[in-house]
């Protein structure tokens, strides 16, 4: 079992559901591949009522007590992981995990046992389950890039809604959010409030390493150094030039 799933179950299986998906589960974005395809759907301006997110609450801890109990390594994404994060929730109508992908077959058993409707999708990139009445993406790839065991070790174990679980890092979330920006979905609106909440949180020297060649991502990087969100890049090594 995985420091982070030891960790999570300590708090037992209390059976609900995380509920922040800003850009997830997509092969295109950190988050399910429906960020980058499914724009639309999850940038709904309409917020869910009261009853809706405690149902995408209550999903996210029950399958996460599930994947706890089974000990597979596994991360919160999405909107729901930016709303453990502090961000103000803004859930976008699934939950979305990442897992490895040499732990499906597993996961799937295991959530299936306990009850919870799964389904393998025509796409191969992530299995779907529903929970609570409520959909959830347990992904292997986020922007293209496969799930490692790296990734989720550098997950964090927060509380979500009284029920701690690993959730993926603010840098990985949002490199994640930002890997699903493309020619056919940029919308920077949805990932702003995530990258302003989270800044002082955020490696933003990496993300600039990481999407310096890509245009999207960069042009992110620029409008929230114009915003005044992040440094201007080359501030600190001009700053220690003129101290010096």
């Amino acid at each position: 079992m995985s420091k982070h799933s030891q960790d999570a179950t300590q708090l037992g299986d209390r059976a609900e559901p995380t509920g922040l998906h800003l850009a997830v589960g997509s092969p295109a974005t950190g988050l399910p591949a429906e960020a980058a395809q499914g724009a639309g759907r999850r940038s709904s301006p309409w917020p869910l009522p009261p009853d809706r997110t405690q149902a995408i609450l209550e999903a996210t801890k029950h399958v996460a007590a599930r994947l706890k109990s089974g000990g597979h390594p596994f991360a919160l994404v999405g909107s729901v992981a930016a709303y453990a994060h502090g961000v103000p929730a803004s859930f976008q109508h699934d939950v979305d995990f990442c897992i490895l992908r040499e732990d499906a077959e597993a996961v799937t058993q295991e959530l299936e046992a306990a009850g919870v409707e799964v389904r393998t999708p025509p796409e191969d990139w992530l299995i779907k389950a529903r929970s609570h009445g409520e959909e959830i993406d347990l992904i292997f790839e986020l922007a293209q890039r496969p799930v490692t065991h790296e990734l989720l070790d550098r997950a964090e174990i927060l509380p979500v809604d009284s029920v701690r679980m690993p959730v993926l890092s603010p840098t990985d979330l949002v490199s994640s959010l930002m890997a699903a920006f493309s020619e056919h979905h940029c919308d920077f609106g949805a990932v702003l409030p995530i990258a302003r909440t989270l800044r002082e949180k955020i490696d933003w020297d990496r993300l600039r390493r990481d999407y310096e060649d890509a245009p999207m991502p960069d042009a992110f990087l620029y409008l929230l150094e114009r915003l005044e969100i992040i440094d201007e890049r080359g501030t600190d090594t001009e700053q220690g030039d003129e101290d010096s």
